[in-house]
C-alpha cells in the first residue's frame, strides 16, 4: 500500500511546533525527510526517537544511529545530551518519548487525522466484525471509508498486511496521509488495549468510540480484567472528542460467555457517573448542554438499539433491529447468533454517523463474509451424497470459544467437531477454561496445535485437556486413534498434533448432518512453531480435505 504522500521535509522547528520537545542543540532549520524509532531504519536525513519498549531501549542504540548519518535524535534520558554535543548533530529533549514520537509524526505528515471522521472500536471480541459491518454500511451510504484492523489495513480496493491490530503512530500517520490524499473521509480503527497502554493513539481524538465487549484475554501483559479494563476504558476517557459519543454493547443476559459481569454495563455506568457523559436520548430536551459527550447503548434485548426479531440459520441471518427512530429489517449471509450484537453496535454507529435504515439494511446484506469470522468453507455440493458443512473462526478467547460453540450448537442437526488449539508464548490460564467449554458444548474435540512459538505443543495440548477433563466440564470419553473418531453419532476427544492431520481426520469423520467448526487462527496464513513461520490456511486445508478423501491439498510446509 505505501505510496507517495503529501508529506514533506520539515524543518525542526516547524516538527516541535505544539509538541512536548526542546531542542538542546543543532539548528532549529535543519530539514528533516524522515522519522523513526526503529534504529535499523535509521540514515542520513532521518530523526531517530529513542524510545523504551519491553524488551530493548532506543537510547542503547543512539551511537548506531548517529554512526549510520542520522541529523536528530530525540532523547528521553536528558543527561546523555552531553555525549552528542559538539558532533554536528540536533539533539532533542522529550518528556515522554512515546508521545513525542506521535506528535512529530502528526506534525510531518501534516496533521490528516483532522480531516476524518474518526471511529475507534474496541473490545476482546466484536471489533473486526463490526469494522467490516461499518465499512459496508459508510460504502451503502456513499461514504468512502478506510479501515485499520486485525486482518489487515485497506481502502479503496488497496490493503497492507497487519502487523499490529493498531499500528505505531508513524506507520498509522503515514495510512491517514495516504486515505486523505486519495479521498478518504471515513476512518475505522479497531483499537488494542495494548495501543493504549502504550500511548501509539496520543494525539488522536475520535468522533465515535465504541465497545464490544471485554472477557479473559491478554492477561500475559495486564495484570488483571481490572486492569484490562482500564486500558480500554482510556479509548474513551482520554480519546473521544468533546462532542464526541460513545456507543457501548450491554452483554446479553441469556446468551453465551461465561461473563462474572456485564463490562458494558460497568462502562456506561462510569461514564455516566464520573466523566461527563449524558444518554444519547437526552440530546433532543436539551439536558446534554452540560454534559456534550453522549453515550448510546446497544444490545440483544436492551439498549437504545436493541434487537427486535431474528430468524438465524446455517445459511445466514434474517432479523429486525430497532430503536431511536430506526426500524432496520434485513437479511444477511452472516452466520451466528452472536452477530446480532456486532449487527446492533454496528447499527448505532451508523446512527450517530447520520446513515439512515435503508443504507444501513444494505451494508449489512451486501457484506458476505467477514475473513476467519465464522467463515464457511465451500468444498463439494452439500446435501444428500454431499459433504459435512465446515466453518473457520477466530475465536481464541474463552468467551469467543462459548459464544461460537453455542451460535452453531443451535444450528447444528448432527453431531458439532470442534479443532482447536491454543498458542504458545501466551496467556496459559485460558488454556483449561477453554478445555472445559470444548468438552461441555462440542461433540466430538480435537485438540491440536496453534502458534506453539517457543512452548512444547504436546504441553499446551495437554493444559486443554486438563480443563476438558475436569469435574465440571464434559462427560468425552477419549478416542486412542482417529479411527475410533469416525464412528456415526460418536462423542469424545482426541489429540492430534498435525494441524493439518486434526482439520482432515475432523472432516474425514463428520456425517453430512455434522457440522466441523476449526478454531483459533481464522484469518491467519501461518503457524509460528520456534523460531520459524510456516504457511498454513485453515481454510484451504478444509477446502482440500471437502473435495474428497485424500484428496492431498497442501503438503508441504513452505516456510516463509
Amino acid at each position: 500500500m505505501t505510496r507517495k504522500t503529501g508529506a514533506s521535509a520539515k524543518t525542526l522547528r516547524e516538527l516541535i511546533v505544539d509538541a512536548d520537545l526542546e531542542i538542546v542543540e543543532g539548528d532549529p532549520d535543519l530539514r528533516i525527510e524522515g522519522i523513526t524509532a526503529d534504529s535499523r531504519q535509521a540514515g542520513p536525513g532521518k530523526l531517530f526517537v529513542a524510545v523504551k519498549g519491553e524488551r530493548f531501549d532506543g537510547h542503547d542504540f543512539l551511537a548506531g544511529v548517529v554512526a549510520q548519518g542520522c541529523r536528530a535524535v530525540v532523547l528521553e534520558r536528558r543527561e546523555l545530551a552531553d555525549d552528542f554535543r559538539g558532533r554536528g548533530l540536533a539533539v532533542l529533549a522529550a518528556g515522554d518519548s512515546r508521545r513525542a514520537l506521535a506528535e512529530l509524526a502528526a506534525n510531518f505528515y501534516g496533521h490528516p487525522e483532522k480531516r476524518l471522521k474518526l471511529v475507534g472500536i474496541t473490545g476482546t471480541n466484536g471489533k473486526t466484525t463490526t469494522s467490516y459491518l461499518l465499512e459496508s454500511m459508510i460504502k451503502a451510504g456513499g461514504g468512502e471509508p478506510g479501515v485499520i484492523g486485525t486482518i489487515n489495513y485497506r481502502f479503496k480496493g488497496r490493503e497492507e498486511e497487519a502487523p499490529f491490530t493498531t499500528p505505531e503512530p508513524i506507520a498509522l500517520y503515514r495510512m491517514m496521509r495516504e486515505m486523505v490524499d486519495d479521498g478518504v473521509d471515513h476512518l475505522i480503527m479497531e483499537v488494542s488495549s495494548h495501543a493504549l497502554s502504550q500511548q501509539r493513539l496520543h494525539g488522536i481524538y475520535f468522533d465515535v468510540a465504541a465497545f464490544t465487549n471485554l472477557s479473559h484475554e491478554h492477561l500475559d501483559f495486564h495484570a488483571d480484567m481490572d486492569d484490562y479494563f482500564a486500558a480500554k476504558s482510556r479509548l474513551f476517557n482520554e480519546h473521544l472528542k468533546e462532542d464526541g459519543i460513545a456507543v457501548v454493547m450491554l452483554a446479553d443476559p441469556g446468551g453465551s460467555g461465561n461473563r462474572e459481569q456485564d463490562w458494558g454495563e460497568r462502562l456506561a455506568g462510569k461514564l455516566l457517573a464520573t466523566a461527563g457523559f449524558s444518554r444519547y436520548g437526552t440530546a433532543a430536551d436539551g439536558d446534554s448542554r452540560l454534559c456534550p459527550r453522549l453515550l448510546l447503548t446497544c444490545g440483544r434485548d436492551r439498549g437504545d438499539i436493541h434487537v427486535a426479531e431474528a430468524k438465524i440459520s446455517l445459511d445466514g441471518i434474517r432479523a429486525e433491529i430497532v430503536g431511536l427512530g430506526d426500524d432496520v429489517i434485513f437479511q444477511s449471509p452472516l452466520v451466528g447468533d452472536f452477530n446480532l450484537l456486532n449487527m446492533a453496535t454496528a447499527m448505532g454507529i451508523g446512527h450517530v454517523l447520520g446513515l439512515n435504515e435503508k443504507q444501513i439494511g444494505r451494508g449489512f446484506g451486501d457484506l458476505t463474509r467477514v475473513p476467519g469470522r465464522l467463515e464457511r468453507v465451500l468444498g463439494a455440493a452439500e446435501g444428500e451424497g454431499g459433504r459435512c458443512r465446515v466453518f473457520v473462526d477466530f475465536a481464541h478467547t474463552p468467551d469467543a470459544l462459548s459464544g461460537v460453540l453455542r451460535s452453531v450448537r443451535d444450528l447444528c442437526e448432527g453431531r458439532l467437531i470442534l479443532v482447536f488449539g491454543c498458542g504458545g508464548d501466551r496467556d496459559k490460564e485460558k488454556r483449561p477454561l477453554m478445555g472445559e467449554i470444548a468438552g461441555r458444548l462440542a461433540d466430538l474435540v480435537i485438540i491440536t496445535t496453534d502458534n506453539s512459538r517457543s512452548e512444547e505443543p504436546r504441553r499446551i495440548m495437554a493444559e486443554i485437556k486438563a480443563g476438558l477433563r475436569s469435574d465440571g466440564g464434559s462427560n468425552l470419553l477419549p478416542k486412542k486413534a482417529p479411527a475410533e473418531l469416525r464412528v456415526p453419532g460418536g462423542r469424545g476427544y482426541g489429540m492430534i498434533e498435525s494441524r493439518r492431520a486434526a482439520i482432515r481426520a475432523a472432516i474425514d469423520c463428520a456425517a453430512t448432518e455434522d457440522v466441523v467448526l476449526i478454531c483459533g487462527k481464522g484469518h491467519e496464513t501461518y503457524q509460528l512453531v520456534g523460531q520459524r513461520k510456516y504457511f498454513f490456511d485453515d481454510r484451504l486445508e478444509a477446502a482440500a480435505q471437502l473435495a474428497g478423501p485424500g484428496a492431498g491439498g497442501i503438503v508441504d510446509d513452505q516456510l516463509t
